[in-house]
């Protein structure tokens, strides 16, 4: 006998069905064809239901092991519609870029009160591996390093919607080319502020890093456009 759930009208039936298993802790979900019988829905529209829940990153569809329930992350649900709106518009960027601002500022206060010493050691470590590279000739784009530290001052938010907008800003950041900068003086002005910023936090002074940081994200709002030629390696 087919098990009807209650209908919502965001949540296909698999979703509310998903929602139900994820609460009880069940990772493991049966094939389609025994969900079918269960749900009373069609195999042909559970497969529809399926592949937008895989796409959100709900799920995970392997052939061996079947369907497995994932625990929730908000990146992927939002990561397909920042590229889409982007590819309509670069302006939209700008407006993600603006959000993710706001919110690294709000919640600059909490995520430092989560981090701990070999956090703050590992900071400096991605400072001094940025300016060695700027350094060097030719000089090499720190990116990897900007990226990462940014991930760890921002690693003690808890807000699982918070975090996943902080992931997909730096995904979109690479692909639209902004890791690609060929201003070296920009590039060491921005290291520098991630220097002091650094600092403060060791001193335990996060009103001096949050001063910092906000004049450090005024400067990188002025950020060069990426370049096709540029002369970091």
């Amino acid at each position: 006998m087919a098990i009807h759930y209650k209908s919502n009208e965001f949540l296909s039936e698999f979703l509310q069905y998903l929602a139900e298993k994820a609460t009880n802790g069940e990772e493991r979900l049966p094939p389609l064809t025994e969900l079918s019988r269960e749900l009373g829905v069609s195999v042909a529209s559970l497969r529809e239901q399926l592949e937008v829940a895989r796409i959100f990153g709900f799920v995970e569809v392997r052939p061996k092991t079947g369907i497995r329930w994932l625990p929730y992350q908000f990146a992927p649900s939002i990561l397909m519609s920042v590229v889409y709106a982007i590819t309509i518009s670069p302006e939209f960027f700008d407006q993600f870029r603006d959000l993710r601002n706001h919110l690294e500022s709000a919640y600059f206060y909490e995520s430092l009160a989560n981090l701990d010493l070999q956090h703050i050691d590992r900071l400096m470590v991605l400072v001094e591996y940025a300016e060695n590279k700027m350094e060097m000739y030719p000089p090499q784009l720190p990116h990897r390093e900007h990226r990462e530290l940014h991930n760890i001052l921002f690693s003690g938010v808890t807000n699982t919607f918070v975090k996943g907008i902080f992931s997909v800003y730096w995904e979109v950041y690479e692909a639209q080319g902004f890791s690609v900068i060929s201003d070296l003086d920009y590039l060491k002005r921005v290291w520098s502020y991630h220097r002091r910023i650094v600092e403060a936090i060791y001193k335990k002074d996060y009103a001096e890093a949050f001063e910092m940081f906000l004049e450090h994200k005024d400067l990188m709002m002025h950020t060069p456009k990426p370049v096709l030629n540029q002369r970091f390696e």
